[in-house]
């Protein structure tokens, strides 16, 4: 059965990243964008991080560009943006599609295995968020509008 675990991605700095590096850990992952009436999500996403990692979350973040091209920005500026205006820690990653022909097998095995949705249901729009377990498999999915404030309950409860 595949996990979390099983995918490895690449890090916004280039880097390959294991997920597996990530075994043990809740995880929150979400598609991001720099230009998009949701991105002060970010600043939520960095204050679950900050409040909650010691205790075993970690928040991911891939940046896509397929919703409104709110993300036109190369890696570095992203980063750059990111630090700058949200002072975000948690781990980026290079730029992804999460729909269509092109979308990351990331993404792919998140939307089949999200259990709010049916199997493979697109991903609507930036900030669409995925809640896995310390097993690393996907406990649910939650729309842009789902604040990460929202999720506390939650994260917490997998915590």
């Amino acid at each position: 059965m595949t996990t979390v675990y099983d995918f490895t991605v690449r890090g916004i700095g280039g880097q390959e990243v294991s997920l597996a590096d990530f075994r043990g850990k809740v995880l929150l992952i979400v598609n991001t964008a720099s230009r998009c009436g949701f991105t002060p999500q970010y600043e939520g996403l960095e204050a679950l991080y900050r409040e909650l990692h010691d205790r075993g979350l970690v928040v991911l973040g891939f940046p896509c560009n397929q919703f409104g091209a709110q993300e036109p920005a190369n890696e570095a500026e992203i980063a750059d943006f990111c630090k700058r205006t949200y002072d975000v820690s948690f781990p980026m990653f290079a730029k992804v599609e999460v729909n269509g022909p092109d979308a990351s097998p990331l993404f792919v095995w998140l939307k089949d295995e999200a259990p709010s949705e049916s199997p493979a249901a697109p991903i609507k729009w930036n900030f669409a968020k995925f809640l896995l377990d310390r097993q690393g498999n996907v406990v649910d999915r939650f729309a842009s509008a789902v604040t990460p404030d929202m999720l506390r309950q939650d994260i917490e409860g997998l915590l």
